[in-house]
């Protein structure tokens, strides 16, 4: 189990490694983000991404994915109080390859429950190429080593 103490500021993980398919674009879309360029090919192909993309959100909910999968699967982790500034910079598109960069930017003990603390973290999307498609500042709540 890791702690809280178990991490350190500047400290980068990278893992994950999924494939976007058109159908999942198209399926996700049509359920909670039925906008044209998310759900209609041919009609994409018109707007001004030139072709089909991923929701925003679809791109978000893979990134949590691939985050539980691999790093908040420890029974240390306590949930989250949120994120800010999500980013989507590049299209997803049918075929990309999606990894994740995880970069701790700040450690805080809780002051009212010193039995926690929130780790935040830089939170990045690349698809294939290396290109940043997402971004966004998370935080995890994590529990502290018992004392004794």
């Amino acid at each position: 189990m890791k702690y809280l103490e178990d991490f350190q500021v500047g400290q980068v993980f990278e893992f994950g490694s999924y494939h976007v398919t058109q159908e999942e674009i198209i399926e996700f879309a049509t359920k909670y983000d039925p906008q044209y360029f998310h759900v209609d090919p041919q009609a994409a192909k018109d707007s001004l991404f030139g072709g089909l993309i991923a929701s925003g959100w679809h791109t978000c909910s893979i990134f949590m994915r691939m985050l539980v999968e691999h790093f908040l699967n420890e029974p240390g982790n306590l949930g989250s109080p949120g994120i800010d500034q999500v980013r989507w910079h590049v299209p997803v598109r049918p075929g990309d390859t999606l990894s994740v960069r995880l970069t701790i930017v700040d450690i805080t003990p809780s002051r009212s429950k010193p039995q926690r603390g929130t780790l935040t973290y830089l939170q990045e999307v690349f698809n294939q190429n290396g290109v940043l498609v997402m971004s966004m500042h998370g935080m995890s709540m994590y529990n502290r080593r018992p004392q004794g």
